[in-house]
């Protein structure tokens, strides 16, 4: 993808722009680093949506769609004080993202996780998403936090089960749109556990 939005332009905006991301909590795990996302990190964003051939993640998703996606929830950021990390391992190398979100139709903050299919399957997921949730629930003190998650996604209802989230409910607020269980991460559980 090489469309004029995905480009940086250096200067004073892009200079500003760094500053706004050095703001950013960073956390990390023992094979992981969230950090802040970087324009140039919308590129795996989108591949991660087109490739959702499941329909997982809302989709379907154009490459417009998808970007459009990408800056609103990274804006969240300014909007709520949570929003997206871009994981990376601790050379930098891309992996996927975490979100503490709160999109159109959620009823409470979302506790999400979307990887490239080459950190799949590998426990990446689990200690990022882990380290999100606990910055959620122990720093920021969010008063709940839930994943919304699609009932045929298998491998996300495997990572709430094994970040310790229960089962609560089946949610079908949006009746054109597929259910989703909503998963309970408990402020208890906030803790390191070994990966």
């Amino acid at each position: 993808m090489s469309a004029p939005h995905l480009i940086p332009i250096p200067g004073p905006a892009a200079d500003f722009g760094a500053g706004l991301r050095a703001q950013l909590p960073v956390l990390r795990s023992p094979r992981t680093l969230l950090r802040a996302p970087r324009l140039e990190d919308a590129t795996l964003w989108c591949q991660i949506l087109l490739d959702d051939a499941a329909g997982h993640l809302g989709g379907p998703f154009d490459l417009d769609s998808a970007f459009t996606d990408f800056a609103a929830t990274v804006g969240l950021w300014l909007l709520r004080g949570h929003g997206l990390w871009t994981v990376t391992d601790h050379d930098d190398a891309l992996l996927g993202f975490v979100l503490i979100g709160f999109e159109p139709g959620d009823r409470e903050p979302e506790l999400g996780f979307l990887f490239a299919a080459h950190a799949r399957g590998r426990g990446l997921a689990f200690e990022a998403a882990l380290a999100a949730r606990n910055h959620a629930l122990e720093v920021l003190r969010l008063p709940g936090l839930v994943s919304y998650i699609a009932p045929s996604n298998v491998a996300s209802r495997r990572l709430a089960e094994r970040l310790g989230a229960s089962f609560e409910a089946l949610a079908n607020w949006d009746s054109d749109a597929e259910p989703a269980e909503i998963w309970r991460h408990r402020r208890d559980q906030a803790e390191w556990v070994s990966a």
